[in-house]
């Protein structure tokens, strides 16, 4: 095994049409990786960019193959039935990213039961929901791994106040990492990463500050460029951490982050939970 290249490996990418997920795909895909795009998005959305039809497109131009699934992490059967199409059309499953994520920086009386659920159930249900049927097959893989797009537990009040039911859901998938990571030692890899600052992403521009807070940001690659680092590692001796993007590229020797700023110059809006 190659151990800096994902070539050949297959990925099962949960909303993977657009952000940190398609681009964690196309890094992989620029190995000559095979990418399950498990996403909800086959029609455009007026306020949200790409599709899976059109993501795929992206990852095969570079340098992948791709399977575009439609899938709602919430509903078991379609997990199921696209981790099925996955491992018949190439043979096998070696990693699953767990990125999919609904968001509401809401306060508790602000916050309907509707949302509530919707974080729920897409964070830390879809999270482990995916982790258990993924498992079976990520088993018999022989450098298996697991990453989730979320933050390390941190449990300073601060970080719960202003959004509990928000903060609660995305620790919810921190936790799955704390618990398989031991469940599985030895077999499988299990990890979280989060970001330094904010990423450029939908979520950002659409509700939590607009293009100035975009122009603050970095590029959804220095996490693609991150995840590429880990999920290249021996998975027996890369499990349970909570990494972060900009900590190990640094390890990797990577000191120039200027590439990844959206405006290079402006200053960083630093992610929450750090």
């Amino acid at each position: 095994m190659d151990e800096h290249t994902l070539k050949g490996r297959t990925l099962f990418i949960t909303g993977a049409s657009r952000g940190i997920g398609l681009a964690i795909a196309k890094r992989a895909a620029a190995d000559g990786a095979n990418i399950a795009i498990a996403a909800k998005t086959a029609e455009p959305h007026p306020k949200l960019a790409g599709t899976i039809y059109s993501a795929a497109e992206e990852i095969e131009a570079a340098g992948g193959r791709a399977l575009p699934l439609v899938v709602d992490v919430r509903h078991e059967d379609q997990v199921a039935a696209a981790i099925e199409k996955t491992v018949e059309a190439f043979g096998g499953l070696d990693i699953l990213i767990n990125n999919a994520s609904a968001i509401s920086l809401t306060p508790t009386l602000q916050t309907d039961m509707k949302r509530f659920d919707l974080m729920h159930q897409v964070n830390a249900r879809g999270t482990f929901l995916c982790s258990k049927l993924a498992l079976p097959h990520l088993l018999e893989a022989d450098n298996p791994h697991v990453l989730m797009i979320s933050p390390p537990l941190n449990m300073d009040k601060r970080w719960f106040a202003p959004h509990v039911a928000y903060t609660m859901a995305k620790y919810g998938m921190s936790m799955c990492v704390l618990g398989m990571a031991e469940e599985f030692r030895g077999r499988v890899a299990f990890n979280a990463l989060w970001p330094r600052t904010a990423i450029a992403t939908a979520a950002v521009r659409n509700l939590l500050g607009g293009d100035e807070m975009v122009r603050r940001s970095r590029k959804p690659e220095i996490m693609a460029d991150a995840a590429h680092r880990i999920l290249t590692r021996p998975a027996r001796e890369t499990s349970g951490n909570f990494f972060i993007d900009e900590e190990v590229l640094r390890e990797a020797g990577i000191h120039d982050f200027t590439a990844y700023a959206v405006e290079p110059g402006m200053d960083l809006v630093p992610d929450f939970f750090l």
